[in-house]
């Protein structure tokens, strides 16, 4: 089901918003649905939805990490492609465009933001101590919020063209993206001017 013309616009997040409710009569599939759109409640907050809900999205992803690279790989990739169907169908419960109440892109690209640290966990954790793991956490999650909050093109164009589920999702994803790329970035640099701080 795709978005309707008369969907209402995004709300100023300036702003303190309430989260739309879940029609009455509501089938299980679309609480479900819902629930999951708004992050299990993660994505509730008036104010930075946006934020609580990556933080939702990382508590979530702190055990999933360990489950193995190519595990938590293949979930990311889910999340992302299901989340499409899930963002879209939570609007039209809405019946409100990417709400900012809609958190599971936040989920998805926090999750893609945390892949270089789950690889590093998987086949090298002889190099991750107790503190770098946590501030590669803190790290992944500054990057991706500055990505979504700044939205540098090409996530400017997705988050400004495209609508339904791929353009709610889309501008998160490639959010992630960027803070994966930065992240590791800012990792290979430490490696390489200070490699002495580096290591187990």
């Amino acid at each position: 089901m795709s978005l309707d013309s008369n969907m209402n616009h995004k709300p100023d997040i300036s702003k303190a918003n309430e989260c739309p409710p879940l029609p009455l009569g509501a089938s299980l599939l679309d609480k479900v649905v819902y629930w999951l759109g708004i992050g299990l409640g993660s994505g509730l907050p008036k104010r930075a939805p946006g934020t609580w809900g990556t933080l939702g999205g990382l508590v979530i992803a702190l055990p999933l990490l360990h489950l193995g690279f190519i595990s938590f790989l293949v979930i990311s990739l889910m999340a992302s492609i299901v989340g499409i169907w899930i963002c879209d169908r939570t609007s039209v419960l809405m019946q409100v465009h990417d709400d900012p109440h809609i958190v599971w892109d936040e989920w998805a690209g926090i999750w893609i933001s945390l892949l270089p640290l789950s690889f590093i966990m998987t086949y090298a954790p002889q190099y991750l101590t107790l503190g770098y793991y946590w501030l590669a956490i803190i790290l992944s999650f500054i990057l991706f919020r500055f990505f979504d909050i700044a939205k540098p093109n090409p996530i400017r164009w997705a988050d400004r063209k495209l609508t339904g589920g791929l353009g709610i999702m889309l501008d998160d994803i490639l959010a992630g993206i960027m803070a994966l790329v930065a992240w590791l970035m800012i990792v290979a640099s430490i490696v390489t001017f200070y490699p002495s701080s580096y290591g187990a």
